[in-house]
């Protein structure tokens, strides 16, 4: 079943409705989060960060089960959590604090994985890439930072570099609404909103600004449509405005500027948060006046109205509901996640817990352990291995170890190289082709 989930600053609870019969189903119980503050995990949990409204130096992060309306799972984070995104398989969670720190948990175990201090001011929105291999970050700083999970993981390349993130793009003039990013990994395209009332499309193969995008009035979100034609943006003044990504798509029919082809409107307030249905070209928006709207995209026509709260909507999201109480990775998931709420600080004296960390990547849903080894590990194995023979045989292993991360570093990087190229041969075909039609 696939469902709308909706939540408030101001009305307790998650609302739950059946996006295509519209049918409500049980809410979710005391939930108020604030923007980004509310994300699905594997289509079978829910979490939900919390901010205390009399004081802004505590925090929590709430879980549910699908299956139960009560909160499940309470943890209470060091620092409080605005923005969450977890990856697509629901086993890792990202928060982004009001220091400008973000922290990385395992879900399954509660265990924190990474924490790094990112921007200079709070995080405001976190999304992962389509594989699960980047972490993208906005922050009121202005600054939309990628972080590869590879790089952040591997203690070597920390030590060699002088900035964790991989790429840092500064144009924006003020706090940065929203990121979304499209499909393609590490050759993707981000598409930022900011209160400086521009969206910006940025290039990952190339890691340059392709377009920058002016609007009536700020962009509070923004919704990516699947094929990548357009993007949708979510506007204070009420109006969901219509932005080419793919500039055959330009006409000068509108008095809006270049690039935006045209906005539909049903709101009477801003429009706070956006996002698009995964079956049918449906797409979901949330507004300041407390009420979802279902649009079809194509025709611009309300397909469903659901009244959640007399407060603004801080939260939509499109969940396909995966409840199968057989389920014994499920069982497992849930029981480990009450016995083992989020960790405050990461413990560097657990010796097992620092031999290898998993990163899931894809959306496939199919997993690809990659091991990260730090110094620390590696002293214990070579220890291990003179316990068991020689000087010479533990010389020969450790030989074996660093052939193999060579190898794999090689062929990872002629990979990128060969996604970069073919990446950069599209955006160079497109941008030519609109020099022409411009001359």
């Amino acid at each position: 079943m696939e469902v709308v989930l909706a939540s408030s600053s101001v009305d307790d609870g998650i609302g739950c409705w059946d996006i295509h019969t519209g049918a409500e189903q049980p809410r979710y119980k005391s939930c108020s989060p604030p923007f980004h503050g509310l994300v699905s995990l594997g289509s079978r949990f829910l979490a939900s960060s919390q901010l205390q409204h009399s004081s802004s130096t505590s925090g929590s992060v709430f879980f549910w089960s699908f299956s139960k309306p009560q909160v499940e799972v309470k943890s209470f984070p060091v620092e409080p959590i605005k923005p969450l995104a977890g990856n697509h398989q629901g086993t890792y969670l990202a928060g982004g604090a009001l220091s400008g720190d973000i922290y990385l948990w395992e879900v399954e175990t509660g265990r924190l994985l990474k924490k790094w201090h990112a921007h200079l001011r709070a995080i405001t929105c976190l999304v992962f890439s389509e594989d699960d291999s980047l972490l993208i970050s906005g922050s009121e700083d202005g600054y939309v930072r990628v972080w590869s999970l590879f790089r952040l993981f591997e203690e070597l390349s920390n030590w060699e570099a002088k900035n964790l993130y991989e790429y840092s793009f500064s144009e924006h003039t003020m706090r940065v609404t929203d990121v979304v990013i499209g499909y393609g990994g590490s050759n993707a395209i981000i598409v930022s909103a900011s209160d400086d009332r521009t969206c910006k499309v940025w290039s990952l193969s190339s890691g340059r600004l392709l377009r920058s995008i002016v609007f009536p009035s700020i962009i509070n979100s923004i919704a990516l449509d699947p094929a990548e034609h357009v993007f949708y943006a979510g506007s204070s003044d009420g109006n969901i405005y219509i932005a080419a990504l793919n500039t055959d798509r330009i006409t000068t029919t509108n008095n809006y500027g270049k690039h935006i082809i045209g906005s539909f409107s049903n709101h009477s307030k801003a429009v706070t948060c956006l996002t698009y249905g995964k079956v049918g070209d449906l797409l979901i928006s949330g507004s300041e006046d407390g009420i979802v709207r279902v649009w079809n995209a194509k025709t611009r026509n309300i397909v469903r109205m659901f009244k959640h709260a007399k407060g603004p909507i801080t939260n939509v999201l499109v969940v396909r509901q995966e409840i199968d109480p057989s389920n014994h990775m499920s069982s497992n998931l849930q029981a480990s996640t009450k016995k083992k709420p989020l960790e405050k600080y990461a413990n560097s004296t657990d010796e097992d817990s620092d031999v290898k960390t998993v990163i899931s990547l894809g959306s496939s849903r199919e997993c690809m352990d990659v091991s990260y080894h730090s110094s620390n590990v590696i002293s214990i194995h070579t220890k291990e291995l003179q316990q068991q023979g020689s000087a010479a045989a533990s010389d020969i292993e450790i030989e074996k170890l660093k052939h193999e991360h060579e190898r794999t570093m090689k062929m990872a990087n002629q990979w990128k190289k060969m996604y970069e190229n073919l990446h950069q041969f599209g955006i160079k075909e497109l941008l030519d082709g609109d020099q022409i039609r411009t001359l």
